[in-house]
């Protein structure tokens, strides 16, 4: 497998973080509706294959295709597909005879890994009409042989959601270390209330928030990223210093979070059944609007003052299928997809928890969003996402390590020395 530069993923950079962007729900979110393949190759119509179902997002997607064909920009069509199956179908889409046009998905090294096999459509020429974009967008956009085959949206934080109110009635605050946190836990476990909300249901890539963050936060993002890049091992005791931090806080998460997927996690912690909940803020588009003021989060608690702080900041946006049958057509999307208007109806029409890609694109005017920008600008590094850090073909190596772990952390050992052998057959292919 062809490797991003780390480098190109330690995007804060010399950037300020205005204009830095993810499809609020394009996580990976999902619940299902249409699943065809394709524009076909003379149809002047654009598919564009979605993965966004949260309500919001898919009514904010929808109005973005809708006013895309109103301005008699082209003619677009909108598939939105359940996220689990979009993202094992992927590699099949855009593999077949007659793929979808376009995508939603992630910037990095998952688009370079498909980039790598031929399989994205070249969208340099895009670019050059968007010369005001962060230079940290323009490279996290480009794949290893320099091509821009990436168009970002915006992009979103991961932090420990709660409400407000709740926090309030139960007479506590925001931790900051990490002792702060398990003081937290014990404090609402013993008002009867479940600390630590889990989505794994048919979500289990939730989990690896969790890994992600206790690697950064204990041995720093560079070994973190060269983890994921096959330079380091999943066997190594660094990885299983991971684990015993995890393992300290198991107890406090709920038991019934392995059961059902993030989005009855969300409605859990709204409910005030849970305490908080790590998550990104793509979750908000699943919750009602009249809970969103009542929305805070606190940044993962630091572990190692010594560690350099990074936070997960995925950016997503669009690539598009090397075999399209309407190349043009596929390019005037993208443009409108990049541009202010475009993206600022995403933010009004979802929960607009989101930072925009173009620079020119207004966020909403909430303290959350004011909270969330302030966090990602504070941090020395920035990762994405276990899969976007690596690859769609790791991340279910990590979602078997860690929902193994989660149910048997006595048998972490084993489970490192097979998480291992997972991906060596992983970049060996």
């Amino acid at each position: 497998m062809s490797d991003f530069d780390p480098g190109r993923r330690r995007f804060l950079g010399n950037m300020g973080l205005a204009g830095l962007g993810v499809l609020g729900a394009g996580s990976l979110v999902g619940c299902a509706s249409s699943a065809s393949t394709g524009g076909g190759k003379n149809s002047g119509t654009i598919t564009l294959q979605s993965n966004l179902s949260s309500p919001q997002a898919k009514v904010a997607m929808e109005k973005i295709v809708e006013n895309f064909t109103k301005q008699g920009k082209g003619a677009a069509t909108l598939n939105t597909i359940a996220a689990e199956t979009f993202r094992t179908q992927l590699p099949t889409y855009l593999t077949s005879a007659n793929p979808p046009d376009l995508y939603t998905w992630y910037a990095g090294s998952v688009a370079n890994d498909y980039a790598s096999k031929g399989l994205l459509l070249d969208v340099s020429d895009v670019w050059q009409g968007m010369a005001d974009y962060p230079e940290a967008l323009r490279t996290l956009s480009t794949d290893a042989s320099g091509r821009k085959v990436f168009v970002p949206m915006n992009n979103y934080w991961w932090g420990f959601f709660y409400r407000k109110s709740n926090f309030a009635k139960w007479g506590v605050q925001e931790p900051k270390t990490w002792a702060d946190f398990i003081a937290l836990c014990k404090t609402l476990e013993s008002k009867g209330i479940p600390p630590i909300g889990i989505g794994l249901g048919d979500t289990p890539w939730v989990a690896s928030a969790w890994f992600d963050y206790l690697n950064i936060r204990i041995n720093g993002a560079p070994f973190h990223r060269e983890l994921l890049a096959g330079k380091q091992r999943f066997d190594d005791p660094k990885v299983k210093a991971v684990f015993t931090r995890w393992r300290e806080v198991l107890p406090y998460f709920d038991p019934k979070g392995k059961a059902y997927p993030f989005q009855e996690a969300t409605t859990a912690l709204l409910g005030g059944k849970t305490g908080m909940f790590l998550i990104g803020t793509f979750f908000a588009d699943a919750a009602p609007k009249d809970a969103l003021g009542d929305l805070d989060f606190f940044q993962f608690p630091i572990i190692d003052p010594a560690v350099p702080v990074a936070e997960e900041a995925p950016t997503d946006g669009f690539f598009a299928s090397a075999r399209t049958g309407n190349p043009t057509g596929t390019k005037d999307l993208l443009r409108y997809l990049a541009s202010v208007e475009a993206q600022e109806l995403y933010i009004a029409s979802s929960s607009g928890i989101i930072l925009p890609a173009n620079p020119g694109a207004k966020a909403a005017d909430s303290p959350l969003v004011a909270k969330g920008k302030a966090m990602l600008e504070s941090a020395k590094e920035l990762t994405q996402f276990f899969n976007r850090d690596s690859s769609d073909a790791l991340q279910p190596t990590a979602d078997t390590a860690l929902t193994k772990f989660m149910d048997k952390p006595d048998d972490i050992d084993a489970i490192l020395r097979e998480w291992q052998a997972g991906a060596e057959k992983v970049f060996k292919g």
